[in-house]
Formats: structure tokens, C-alpha cells, sequence
């Protein structure tokens, strides 16, 4: 249920990481000013809690309008600007959005964020229309891995071979079909099982530290709900219902996109995947340049690279690359 907490009851607000204060500092009292003529609101009265560009005409105060922060906020540079993906050309800087402990490159727009919590945002990133996107201490962001304190019970399984959960893997990024089938087929071997847990939790440090990710150059807008998510460089994410736990592997020569009432939780995402059309995927690992659409539904499945798949439903699947399947 929701818990209250008065405000005056709040500890003191926490110092961002010192990593994200390299050639940063605080705002000067003509700033501040700009700021709250603009209707924005700070949780600190004398906004020592925002950190912006010390770099000579790298931050427009101007630029920043309606919004409110709280925890602690560091941006980069916010200087007159567009930004344009397609056809959306929108202002840099940061109008009607919630931000709380929150960093952001340079260049970036953020445009009607509803609420942006815990994240980490690249450089050159737009961020328009999206209702929440929060992250927890504690994500996987869809690996099969734990967190200090937590019981096995919290990892998450990807049940393929059949649906009694007896030949589950746990997924990790790198994760191919041969990893899934090994892990799978050869159960009586329990040394050879308990080095694949090991190795899925190899450089988990397990520490309650996490925060959301957006790499340089991503779009994302028009969304619901994105939550405890690792987004790649140059994706490109438009109308997506939900995505929880998950990472989406992309890069400037393999940009993954997700598109309109797509569903996405507990898995991973390949690079250079698209996932469109209302498809919904949970506990899944999707492979390099795949293709999910027109509603199909991808359950406690591994789909290997270069493989298509729509108008359907996979549920507890091993799917070797380069695999076609619709209407069935």
C-alpha cells in the first residue's frame, strides 16, 4: 500500500556519486531566479541539490520550464538547440518532467517525463511523452542474477524444453541457444549446473547500488511505464506499453527498436531487434537481429539470432537462429 512520509521527516538529501561531478557545479543565485520565474521547484529550497555544466555557455537556465526536482540532480550541457529523430524536432533541455536523483548527458530533451527516477541518461537522448521511468536499488535488468539479501526464490528462470520449469536456464546477456541447450539437455551433470549459475553471477558485485541506463542517441517516446531498464545506444522505442527488467542491446550499426503496445518483461533483448505491433515477451532472450510482431507472444523462451516471428504464440521454447514462424 502506499506509505507516507512527511516532509519534514525526510533525511537530508543525499550527495550524487563524485564521478558525476567532474566539471560540474552549483548554480548561481541569477540561475536560481531564471529557474523559479520559469515554475520550476527544487526539494531544496536553495538548489543546492541541481548540478549543471562548469563549462563556459553550457547551460541555459532558460531552457529548463514546469519542472520540478528532487534527490539529487546533475545535467550536462543545456545550450539553444534542437534536437530532431525523424520528423520530431524538439528544444534541448527539460520542460514539464519530474526528475529525481537523475544525470544527464549533453544535448538531451526532456519533454513531458510525467516521472524520471534513478537514471542515467547519455548524451544527445530524447525523452518525450513517457508517464514513468523508475528504477529500483535492486535490478537485474533482466539477468538471471541476485542481489545482496535476496533468496533464490527472486531469480528469474526461463523454463525451456517444457513447461514444469525442469530444464530452466537463467538468462544473461551474452546467452546464445548452445548456452540454453547445454544447460538444458545435460541436468544430471550438478558440478556442470552450479558453474552456470556461477557463471551467470559472474561480476555481479550484488550490491543494491543499481540505476537505470540510457545510452547516447536513444529516442524513447510516448510510453507508459519503462522500469528498471538498460537501454543501448541508438535505440529507438516509440508507444511501448510496458518494459520491466529488461536490457535492450543496441548500437549505432545494430540500433534495436521497440514500437506501439509492445510488452516486455524479465529478458533481453539482441542487437538490432525489433519488437512491434502489440507483442509481448516475458522471461525471454532475444537474439541478434530478430524480428517480434503483428501480437506475438514469446513465453519463458530463448529465440536465436536472424529469426522472425509473429502472429503466434512460443511458449517454453529453444529456438535455434534463423527461425520463421507465423499464424500457428
Amino acid at each position: 500500500m502506499p506509505k507516507v512520509t512527511l516532509l519534514s521527516q525526510n533525511e537530508n538529501t543525499k550527495n550524487p556519486p563524485e564521478e558525476l561531478l567532474r566539471g560540474k557545479r552549483h548554480l548561481s543565485a541569477k540561475e536560481v531566479y531564471t529557474l523559479i520565474q520559469n515554475r520550476n521547484i527544487s526539494s531544496d529550497s536553495d538548489w543546492q541539490n541541481v548540478y549543471v555544466s562548469a563549462e563556459p555557455g553550457m547551460f541555459c537556465a532558460d531552457q529548463i520550464m514546469q519542472s520540478e526536482f528532487s534527490g539529487w540532480v546533475v545535467l550536462g550541457a543545456i545550450r539553444p538547440a534542437t534536437l530532431k529523430y525523424h520528423d520530431l524536432e524538439l528544444k534541448t533541455g527539460i520542460y514539464r518532467s519530474v526528475l529525481h536523483d537523475v544525470a544527464t548527458g549533453d544535448d538531451c530533451v526532456l519533454h513531458n517525463v510525467s516521472y524520471l527516477g534513478n537514471y542515467r541518461i547519455g548524451n544527445r537522448v530524447m525523452l518525450f511523452n513517457i508517464q514513468e521511468m523508475s528504477c529500483t536499488c535492486h535490478s537485474k535488468f533482466g539477468e538471471g542474477i541476485l542481489k545482496e539479501g535476496e533468496p533464490e526464490s527472486h531469480r528469474y528462470w526461463i523454463g525451456v524444453g517444457n513447461e514444469n520449469g525442469e530444464r530452466g536456464v537463467l538468462p544473461f546477456t551474452s546467452m546464445i541457444p548452445a548456452d540454453a541447450y547445454i544447460w538444458s539437455r545435460w541436468r544430471e551433470d550438478k558440478n556442470l549446473m552450479k558453474r552456470f549459475v556461477e557463471l551467470t553471477e559472474y561480476e555481479n558485485d550484488k550490491k543494491n547500488n543499481t540505476y537505470g541506463i540510457v545510452c547516447d542517441d536513444a529516442v524513447i517516446k510516448n510510453c507508459t511505464l519503462l522500469k528498471d531498464a538498460k537501454i543501448g545506444e541508438c535505440a529507438y522505442i516509440k508507444g511501448a506499453f510496458k518494459l520491466k527488467n529488461i536490457t535492450v542491446l543496441s548500437s549505432p550499426d545494430e540500433p534495436s527498436q521497440i514500437g506501439e503496445g509492445v510488452e516486455m518483461v524479465n529478458g533481453i533483448m539482441g542487437y538490432g531487434s525489433h519488437v512491434f505491433y502489440q507483442a509481448v515477451a516475458v522471461r525471454f532472450v532475444i537474439g541478434r537481429n530478430c524480428h517480434l510482431k503483428y501480437g506475438a507472444r514469446l513465453l519463458n523462451s530463448v529465440l536465436g539470432d536472424n529469426s522472425t516471428v509473429s502472429c503466434c504464440e512460443l511458449l517454453n521454447n529453444l529456438i535455434f537462429p534463423f527461425h520463421e514462424q507465423h499464424h500457428n
